[in-house]
């Protein structure tokens, strides 16, 4: 059986259970409390020796950390990675603009607010805020004119996105500007096997 350690607030640990609840895998869950320094620990960087949720353990024992790493593996050969290469090209870069233009801007505000005293972050805050706005705007441009991220259908590029964006009032981002994307949030939610973040 698969092996999932994970922080279960954490988005990105959110992407995996999402992905394998559409898939319907069963799979033992690990909590890892990153706060108190539970993936510091000599054990836990035998799994991942850069001490960060989520990792994978498959059934033979390897191990896979990194959100969309995990995505990609578990999608291949599913109706959630195109089989078009143009359009898994799409997929990735998606999934490229979520971890590099997105996920820390959102990710880390919601974290800093959330899950730290945010009176010590005032000044990350203030910077990473216009950031996480410029890459929701982005997001409303694009689906502002397709139902879904990539080839009008519900792929890993959605739910990678989705994790954060939907959470992203807690980062201290105001969604009732962005219809697109608020639009695609309730596409998201209504897709079979959904599960929420605190599931």
């Amino acid at each position: 059986m698969y092996r999932l350690f994970e922080m279960p607030a954490s988005g990105n640990c959110y992407k995996v259970r999402l992905m394998m609840s559409h898939l319907d895998i069963p799979y033992e869950r690990y909590s890892i409390d990153i706060i108190r320094g539970e993936s510091r620990t000599p054990e836990f960087l035998n799994l991942n020796c850069n001490g960060k949720v989520p990792v994978l353990q498959l059934p033979d024992g390897r191990t896979l950390p990194e959100s969309n790493a995990i995505l990609w593996f578990l999608a291949e050969n599913t109706a959630y990675l195109p089989q078009d290469s143009f359009e898994r090209a799409q997929v990735l870069q998606w999934m490229f603009f979520e971890q590099y233009s997105h996920e820390p801007y959102i990710a880390t505000s919601r974290f800093w607010r959330v899950f730290a005293d945010p009176s010590k972050h005032e000044s990350e805050l203030a910077a990473a805020h216009p950031k996480g706005e410029k890459a929701l705007r982005v997001l409303e441009r694009h689906l502002s004119t397709r139902r879904f991220m990539v080839a009008d259908s519900y792929t890993i590029a959605d739910i990678a996105l989705y994790a954060y964006t939907h959470v992203a009032d807690e980062g201290g981002f105001n969604l009732e500007c962005y219809p697109a994307i608020r639009r695609w949030l309730q596409e998201v939610a209504s897709q079979p096997g959904h599960v929420t973040i605190c599931g």
